[in-house]
């Protein structure tokens, strides 16, 4: 999440897919504090957090 050229949303999650952590916002060429225990980390388009209403404990599932 390093050397991005514009801004993201992050979604840090456990290895059951809950959201440890939602960091909207991230801004270009900044370092992201990590989340502890997180197992995956999902890097989402600006917007989509606050579009989708992403907060910690909800779980994600992919198909």
């Amino acid at each position: 999440m390093v050397f991005m050229r514009f801004g993201i949303d992050v979604v840090f999650l456990d290895r059951s897919g809950k959201v440890i952590r939602a960091a909207a916002g991230l801004r270009p060429w900044r370092i992201s504090i990590a989340a502890r225990g997180a197992a995956e980390v999902v890097e989402l388009p600006l917007g989509t957090i606050a579009r989708s209403g992403t907060q910690a404990g909800d779980v994600l599932v992919f198909e």
